[in-house]
């Protein structure tokens, strides 16, 4: 049962505000973050080993392309002034909101976020529950579901670690493949959060093409949560087949292409599943136009899920502007009208940001 004084607003580290500001948004973006532990990909070979340990430079980008997991200093993003810098080029490009889906055990920080959110002007929201058990707790094994419900509705309901500064949106609740007992425990206990709040909901699937989604979809529906207001995350390298994206679509929940910016060879953590595949944006703009066909342009979302540093502007990566720069006028070439082209950028995250 969603909480009254939510109903109908979208939360941001600032507090409460009515989705008709929230603007141009970037559902699935992550300001400030550290996740070395979650996702680090150690390199076997000796070279490998060397570019692992250098700082992020000019020197190494090439490498980064097929190796972003593969370099620790890459998967920090730490730097406060950095991030307001980064951030500063969607605001100055016509963005309005940034959701940060930063959560438990990957460096998630209300204090920062909200300092980031009052130097740029951006209204930002940010993430709560688990990330993939690779982050999770030490003592994660020994936690209740209801633990782990009741932690999620505080920190939307009361706050983040002590502080006042409240979470707008439960996830991004990671995944992996296969899913591992905790992480099902913490999927479950996202949707009765859900339940509870009102809030949205977004999933971080597993490296699975297509199956490990299906999976997921049968476990949320099972735990009671609303698929109306949840986001399947990573739809671009995650479900790779039209049909496929129909059948999770008919299921209401919100198919959220946000790799944009991000083409070309996969790189080497993605090749455990030989079906992945990584997309063009003209290609994303394509499907994305063939979902529109079939009837989903209000269950679309975009974003870019810059989580390394070589996904920022300053490191030579598409940054945070790259969606309404140059996706935007994309999409109008490849015949999406301006009509539809707000309804993905910013209908539709205002009808799944503002609480029910």
């Amino acid at each position: 049962m969603a909480i009254s004084k939510f109903a109908g607003k979208a939360q941001t580290v600032l507090g409460l505000m009515d989705g008709t500001e929230l603007g141009v948004t970037l559902p699935h973006e992550h300001l400030i973050m550290e996740h070395v532990t979650a996702n680090f990909n150690e390199p076997t070979n000796d070279d490998g080993k060397a570019m692992a340990q250098k700082p992020v430079s000019l020197e190494i980008l090439h490498w980064l392309q097929y190796h972003r997991a593969g370099n620790r200093d890459n998967m920090n993003l730490l730097d406060e002034p950095e991030a307001i810098a980064e951030a500063l080029l969607f605001k100055e490009a016509g963005g309005g909101t940034i959701v940060d889906v930063t959560n438990i055990g990957i460096a998630r920080d209300p204090q920062a976020l909200a300092r980031v959110s009052r130097a740029t002007g951006l209204h930002i929201i940010m993430g709560a529950g688990h990330y993939l058990a690779t982050s999770h707790p030490a003592d994660m094994s020994t936690r209740t579901e209801e633990a782990i419900t009741e932690e999620i509705v505080r920190d939307i309901t009361v706050g983040v670690d002590n502080t006042s500064i409240r979470a707008g949106l439960i996830g991004e609740i990671g995944c992996s493949w296969p899913l591992l007992d905790n992480e099902k425990k913490a999927m479950r206990a996202a949707a009765r959060a859900q339940q509870r709040t009102g809030a949205p909901l977004n999933i971080h699937p597993g490296r699975k093409v297509n199956v490990a989604v299906l999976e997921i979809l049968e476990i949320l529906q099972d735990a009671g949560a609303d698929l109306t207001r949840t986001v399947m995350s990573h739809i671009d390298i995650r479900v790779r087949d039209h049909s496929s994206r129909c059948q999770v679509a008919k299921t209401g929940v919100y198919l959220e292409y946000d790799c944009f910016g991000w083409s070309g060879p996969p790189p080497v953590i993605l090749y455990q599943d030989p079906e992945v595949d990584v997309p063009s944006d003209t290609q994303r703009i394509r499907e994305i136009r063939q979902l529109i066909d079939e009837g989903y342009l209000n269950q679309i979302l975009i974003s870019h899920d810059i989580c390394h540093k070589n996904q920022r502007a300053r490191y030579g990566g598409a940054g945070y502007d790259h969606i309404p720069k140059f996706v935007i006028p994309l999409m109008r070439m490849k015949g999406l009208t301006d009509e539809q082209i707000n309804t993905i950028t910013v209908e539709n995250p205002k009808r799944l940001l503002c609480f029910i």
